[in-house]
């Protein structure tokens, strides 16, 4: 069965091929086109399909819609892009201009009839009409990272941030444009999947709105004979990425959890996008060598992709696996390196010449066998080396920053333990972390706690102005406790159940076989199984479970021509969910989804899980949204 991912590759190649079906035998030689995106274009395509794969695809060049571009006569053009006024007013410029012989124009989201009549008046006084091949509505409008892990924006991310759904002065038109720009994307990749959901999600949120919205304009569809995208829908053969049964989409709002979003991390995913801000897949690290020689440090792109299998296999690992991991992978390599160099010492032969090879028998099948496996083991020594460097940048800040400690003490307190040290202490620290640190942390023991007292509160207040701290973001965290304590099931306190963590042995395997991780002052950290706030709510609505806390959630049917909102009395449970988080998420929320459903498979019974968000945020990113919002309390509204 077709992921997500597989499957939006599937469509954009399909696109490439000229939106004919790919031929089977990739033998023939492809048609050589130009590809022309915009920036939500570029993003899409780039963490999915690599420049060589494109090249495979036949693309020869691939430009940015406004840049310069010269005329290339003879070749299709293919246009990527949002049909927006700006997109659109350069493409007649295109045909004005004659650039090219064949145009091919797919846009990411419906073109509306009145645009597309103006782009049609431009072609007729052009005259380039014949040119025009063909005008496509792809609906691919959703940047697949993962197989099961997708995000709306990348590039211009902050339109559909938490900040841009909460701030107050959001006037009305901007906030129905926002929504209508998030279920754009959401029916895109129901359309995508193949399958229609039931809809669950949170009464009186911004989550709300993005179900009403995506009902109607679901239902609208199926109801539409003409223009039914879902008429092979999971009851038809090769039918969805779901099974049978329909998969439940679950959406949820931001509110419902700012602590997650702050906590410090330890597994090898979430880290790199904490503190090397992983992007579309894809990380720049300072090149070590660069920085030894004195030359001016230039940040090195290290592309994390699902044909890494180390990547694939220890993303979601803790930090200390993944050293142990890198140190192992690099003994193997060492190892079939020096069987290369012993057969070629037991053989006499220092070069390849061919009367050396047909010397001896035995020994030159294994040579032929280990030379063969060549190409493999350079790929395995780029691959090794590459997580190498990324782990030492990692394993830098670590130290620096005592995140392992961090770590540790966020643990405690979501998990209601006791801490070895008062906060009060940790914070007064000098040595202990920076600002930023210390501020998540805070805010993280502000959400968690029962009770406080005003005096504790000043005392921590205090420590957190005197470590430097930006105590801007306090004001709206505040206000959003005291909203959200209102409502019972959603008491922050009560929230957390924290797996919390033990310290293994030190890190024996590293020290006895001399590894490059210098790994001392760093805790070996194992942490418990447990789940988030949002992997909660996904096994209660999964299951089917009565709860006083989504019993009240909506329950929307697009297939119903008359849609209530009540949840029906027999419900079977869902093998199949969609987690899409508005205002949004991050890689501790998805790799706790994953570890979830990993438990629930069993034999006969195959689970699935997709988490989506509107935007992927680190916590550097979110404080700052937090900030800009404490701002608009302490100075109203009204100066705006």
């Amino acid at each position: 069965m077709l992921t997500m991912r597989e499957r939006q590759i599937n469509a954009i190649k399909q696109m490439l091929n000229l939106n004919s079906q790919q031929p089977k035998a990739l033998a023939a030689e492809p048609v050589w086109k130009i590809l022309i995106y915009d920036r939500v274009g570029q993003d899409i395509i780039s963490p999915i399909i690599s420049i060589k794969e494109l090249r495979e695809l036949g693309v020869t060049l691939h430009v940015q819609l406004h840049s310069d571009r010269d005329s290339i006569p003879d070749v299709p053009a293919i246009y990527f892009c949002l049909p927006t006024d700006e997109n659109l007013d350069r493409i007649q410029q295109d045909f004005s201009n004659g650039l090219y012989d064949i145009y091919h124009l797919n846009f990411l989201a419906p073109i509306t009839r009145s645009k597309i009549e103006n782009l049609a008046g431009a072609a007729l006084h052009a005259c380039c009409v014949a040119n025009i091949h063909r005008v496509y509505d792809q609906y691919v409008n959703f940047i697949s990272l993962e197989d099961d892990f997708f995000i709306l924006k990348h590039q211009q991310s902050d339109q559909l941030s938490y900040y841009a759904i909460n701030r107050a002065n959001t006037r009305d038109d901007e906030m129905e444009a926002l929504m209508d720009s998030i279920v754009d994307s959401l029916f895109a990749l129901f359309v995508t999947l193949g399958n229609v959901p039931i809809i669950r999600c949170p009464r009186n949120s911004a989550a709300e709105m993005v179900a009403r919205k995506l009902e109607k304009k679901l239902r609208e569809n199926l109801w539409d004979a003409r223009a039914n995208l879902f008429h092979m829908d999971a009851t038809q053969a090769g039918g969805g990425v779901f099974s049978f049964q329909r998969p439940v989409l679950l959406l949820l709002d931001r509110n419902m959890d700012l602590a997650t979003p702050l906590h410090h991390t330890w597994s090898y995913q979430a880290l790199v996008h904490d503190v090397l801000d992983l992007g579309l897949n894809l990380v720049y690290v300072e090149d070590e060598a660069a920085a030894s020689t004195g030359a001016r440090k230039k940040p090195k792109a290290c592309d994390l992709d699902r044909n890494d299998r180390f990547w694939t296999t220890h993303k979601g690992s803790p930090f200390p696996t993944v050293a142990e991991a890198i140190q192992e992978e690099l003994e193997s390599y060492r190892n079939s390196e020096e069987e290369i160099k012993r057969l070629k010492t037991s053989m006499g032969i220092e070069g390849e010449s061919d009367i050396a090879f047909s010397l001896v028998n035995d020994t030159t099948a294994r040579l032929t066998n280990a030379v063969n496996s060549l190409p493999q083991l350079m790929e395995k020594k780029r691959l090794i080396d590459m997580h190498t460097k990324i782990a030492t940048a990692i394993l830098n800040y670590i130290k620096a920053r005592r995140l392992d400690s961090f770590f540790e003490i966020e643990e405690k307190i979501m998990s209601k333990q006791t801490l070895d040290h008062p906060l009060l202490e940790l914070l007064r620290d000098a040595e202990f972390g920076q600002p930023e640190d210390k501020m998540r942390l805070y805010i993280i023991y502000y959400i968690c706690a029962q009770q406080l007292s005003d005096v504790d509160l000043e005392r921590l207040k205090e420590a957190l102005q005197s470590a430097g701290c930006d105590l801007t973001p306090l004001a709206y965290v505040q206000r959003w406790k005291g909203i959200m304590n209102r409502t019972p099931s959603m008491n922050q306190a009560t929230q957390y159940e924290g797996g919390g963590t033990k310290t293994v042995s030190m890190f024996t395997k590293l020290v006895s076989q001399g590894s490059s991780f210098v790994m001392e002052g760093v805790k070996n950290l194992v942490v418990k199984r447990h789940n988030l706030p949002v992997t909660k709510i996904t096994e209660q609505v999964m299951e089917c479970r009565s709860n006083t806390e989504t019993d009240d959630y909506l329950y929307l049917d697009p297939k119903l021509l008359k849609g209530g909102d009540v949840l029906p009395k027999n419900r079977a449970p869902f093998q199949d969910a969609v987690v899409f988080m508005v205002g949004g998420g991050n890689y501790i929320e998805y790799q706790n989804l994953v570890d979830f459903i990993k438990q629930k498979q069993s034999s006969n019974v195959h689970r699935r899980i997709i988490y989506g968000a509107s935007t992927l945020t680190n916590s550097r990113q979110f404080l700052k949204e937090l900030s800009a919002l404490g701002a608009e309390i302490q100075a109203p509204a009204s100066t705006s």
